[in-house]
C-alpha cells in the first residue's frame, strides 16, 4: 500500500495520527497558514505546505485527510483545489474529513448515533453539515465522515485551565456533553485507514458522557486545588463563541468505532484521562 498523506489543517489532531505514521514509514505532508508553524511541522517529520497560497502536491498521494474548518463560504479545501481533488478523486485509497458532533444539534440530554438525522442548532455546525454533504457529493471519493466530540489531551483540556485559574463551572442543569482524547481520535484513524469503507461516518467519543462542571471539579481534586465555585449559565459572562457551547446538550454513541473497527478506546472515561495525565505531570499543580 501506498503510504503518502496529504494532511489539511495539520493542527493538533493530524499531529497525533501523523506521530504514529511517521514510525510506520509514511511520507507525510501537512498545510499550514503560517511560516513559523511550518517550520515546526518540519522538525516533526513533516513536509510542510503552506495553504492557501501554494498549491500542495496532489502527484503521489493516496491518502487525505481534511482537518481545516469551513467558514460561511464553505470548506477552504474544496474552495481553493476542490476541482483538483474531484479529478483525482479515484487516485485516493482513503479520504478523512473530521467534522463534529455539533452537526446533530440539541437533543436535551439525549442519545444520538450516526443514522440520527442532523439538525444542527449553531451556525458552525451548519458550516460542518454543509461540507459533510460537499464532500460527500464528490463522485467516487472514499470519504469517511468523522464527527469527532470536545477534544482534549496533553496540554489541552480541564487540568490545564484548573492550574492556570481560569476554570469555570458554568452551570446550566441538565446540560451534558460527549468528549473524546486526541489519542483515541489517532487510532480511529488508524483503524479507518487499515480497513477503508467509503461512504461510512463514524462518531468518535468516549463512554462517558458528563455535565462540563463534573470534568472542572475531578480535575480540580487531582490537582489538589480549591473547586470553582458554580457559576448559573444565565448570569455568567460569556463570549458568544463561549455561550453557542451550551446550545446543544447530547449523549453520543460510539458503537459503529467499536463494533465495525474493532477499536478498544485507551481513554474510555475523562477519569482515566485526567488521572493518565496528572500521573504523566508527575502530580504537580505547578
Amino acid at each position: 500500500m501506498n503510504k503518502t498523506l496529504l494532511s489539511f489543517g495539520h493542527g493538533y489532531t493530524a499531529r497525533a495520527l501523523a506521530a504514529e505514521l511517521l514510525a510506520e514509514g509514511w511520507q507525510i505532508t501537512g498545510t499550514t497558514r503560517s511560516a513559523d508553524k511550518a517550520e515546526a511541522l518540519r522538525a516533526t517529520g513533516v513536509t510542510p505546505a503552506i495553504f492557501p497560497g501554494t498549491m500542495p502536491p496532489l502527484d503521489g498521494v493516496s491518502h487525505l485527510l481534511i482537518s481545516a474548518g469551513p467558514d460561511a463560504e464553505g470548506d477552504p479545501v474544496l474552495r481553493e483545489i476542490g476541482e483538483q481533488i474531484s479529478a483525482r478523486a479515484r487516485q485516493f485509497a482513503w479520504v478523512g474529513y473530521l467534522s463534529t458532533t455539533g452537526v446533530y444539534g440539541d437533543h436535551q440530554g439525549g442519545w444520538v448515533d450516526e443514522t440520527t438525522p442532523l439538525h444542527p442548532s449553531t451556525r458552525r455546525g451548519q458550516w460542518r453539515k454543509a461540507a459533510e454533504e460537499a464532500w460527500s457529493a464528490i463522485p467516487d471519493l472514499p470519504l469517511h465522515i468523522f464527527r469527532l466530540a470536545g477534544i482534549y489531551g496533553p496540554g489541552r483540556g480541564a487540568l490545564e485551565k484548573v492550574r492556570q485559574g481560569s476554570a469555570r463551572r458554568i452551570i446550566k442543569p441538565g446540560q451534558v456533553f460527549s468528549r473524546t482524547h486526541v489519542d483515541d481520535i489517532a487510532q480511529v484513524l488508524r483503524a479507518s485507514i487499515a480497513q477503508p469503507n467509503p461512504g461510512a461516518v463514524y462518531n468518535v467519543c468516549d463512554d462517558d458522557p458528563a455535565p462540563p462542571q463534573d470534568i472542572i471539579e475531578e480535575a480540580a481534586r487531582l490537582l489538589g486545588l480549591p473547586i470553582p465555585p458554580d457559576e448559573p449559565f444565565e448570569t455568567a459572562e460569556m463570549s458568544p463563541m463561549m455561550r453557542s457551547f451550551y446550545a446543544d446538550s447530547k449523549k453520543v454513541r460510539n458503537d459503529r468505532i467499536k463494533d465495525e473497527l474493532g477499536v478498544v478506546l485507551k481513554y474510555p472515561t475523562y477519569r482515566q484521562v485526567l488521572a493518565a495525565m496528572v500521573t504523566e505531570a508527575g502530580g504537580s499543580a505547578d
